[in-house]
């Protein structure tokens, strides 16, 4: 079971875009829970986590430390951190299935990240080509999403509350060697 944390700035539309794509993981008891983390209290998220079911959690701090404490009251043994606006592919629930199955049983911990996809109404542009080519040559980035046991998430530190980058820093403790590339994409908004 998954317990999905989605750090939010106060923004609707984002966060039920996710919240769409997470229906059919919770409909197939993939998803245990989900924490709407929001750093803005402006009433906006606290409405949409109680028409979608989620567990709401005001935090004033760094996203960092909002991320970290919403790991931190996850009740799954398995954490899924995504940014609000992030919608992953149809396919994500076998392979996440899969992924937790598989990773449980080996004998190294591993975390997995989504492929990143560029949004089909989005620009075509230098800006999404710099990105692009800044994925191939320094790795993932955050905005793909990490699943990862909560047992891992802990042994290395989490999200450092009081760092710049923390989720940057996260995925380069996890190195290349512990990271898998997940076949589905996520398309980030």
């Amino acid at each position: 079971m998954l317990s999905v944390i989605i750090p939010t700035e106060g923004v609707e539309r984002t966060a039920v875009a996710t919240l769409a794509a997470l229906v059919p993981g919770a409909a197939a008891g993939v998803i245990r829970e989900v924490l709407l983390v929001d750093r803005a209290g402006n009433g906006v998220i606290e409405r949409v986590a109680d028409v979608a079911g989620c567990h709401y959690l005001l935090f004033e701090g760094s996203r960092a430390a909002a991320m970290a404490e919403g790991a931190r009251l996850a009740r799954s043994p398995w954490l899924m951190f995504l940014h609000a606006g992030a919608v992953p592919d149809p396919g994500w629930i076998d392979e996440t299935a899969q992924f937790m199955q598989n990773a449980s049983l080996g004998a190294r911990p591993r975390a997995g990240i989504f492929r990143y996809a560029s949004s089909p109404y989005g620009g075509n542009g230098l800006r999404d080509a710099l990105r692009s080519l800044s994925r191939t040559v320094l790795g993932p980035s955050a905005d793909q999403g990490l699943l990862i046991a909560k047992e891992h998430y802990e042994r290395l530190g989490g999200h450092a509350p009081d760092t710049q980058r923390a989720e940057a820093r996260l995925l380069r403790k996890l190195g290349r060697s512990s990271r898998t590339l997940l076949r589905s994409r996520i398309v980030v908004a």
